[in-house]
């Protein structure tokens, strides 16, 4: 690992020091951080695990409701039946706190059904629709929020990776190097001025003699 291209001086030995104790214990911080994050997003994709298997069941009793549907009223009632129906969703922007971090995210307020078909004639088989694919919506939703928290986790547990392999491949690595080399020039020089000092001092010693 090439060192730092600084004088070696006593200074920036010192200088130096106090990089690598910062860097060590940034590195400290950026690990812990990375783990907490891992553990965090493993969660996330538990539960994305999670939801995706009561979507598909949900999924499983959905279609089978619209399919009966269709035979009990015929497409052209249910075409009319669904012309009637409209609902206002309210979205909003909201932040969740995951390992101590805020991520942007996105809130979806379903309005409630409204199971009001008797006056076209309509069966059960239209509420039970109606239901099922609400609590559809409600789950995909749920699970369009999730996943785009997850995203954003991977983002910052990869960012946070690169910031740990920067300290632990390069930088510290780097400045220790560089402590080395200055710690080894410092100590060649004082072996250096302990020899002059002592051959003036056996030089000055023969001449009083």
């Amino acid at each position: 690992m090439a060192r730092l291209q600084i004088a070696p001086t006593k200074s920036n030995l010192i200088a130096v020091k106090e990089q690598l104790s910062i860097a060590q214990d940034g590195y400290d911080l950026l690990e812990q951080k990375r783990e907490i994050l891992v553990m965090e997003l493993m969660q996330m994709v538990e539960r994305v695990k999670l939801l995706e298997t009561d979507i598909e069941r949900q999924i499983e009793r959905a279609y089978p409701s619209l399919r009966r549907m269709f035979m009990a009223v015929g497409r052209d009632r249910a075409e009319r039946v669904a012309g009637t129906v409209s609902y206002d969703f309210l979205f909003e922007e909201r932040r969740v706190t995951v390992a101590g971090m805020q991520f942007p995210g996105l809130a979806v307020t379903l309005p409630e059904p409204r199971l009001a078909y008797s006056y076209l004639n309509s069966y059960a088989d239209c509420d039970r629709v109606t239901m099922d694919f609400f609590d559809l919506l409600k789950m995909l939703t749920e699970m369009a929020s999730i996943r785009t928290i997850v995203w954003r986790l991977a983002r910052e547990v990869k960012k946070t990776q690169r910031r740990v392999n920067a300290l632990d491949k390069q930088v510290i690595p780097q400045t220790r190097e560089t402590r080395h080399y200055i710690e080894a020039v410092l100590e060649e020089r004082e072996r250096e001025n302990v020899f002059v000092l002592k051959s003036l001092k056996a030089r000055n010693g023969g001449n009083q003699r």
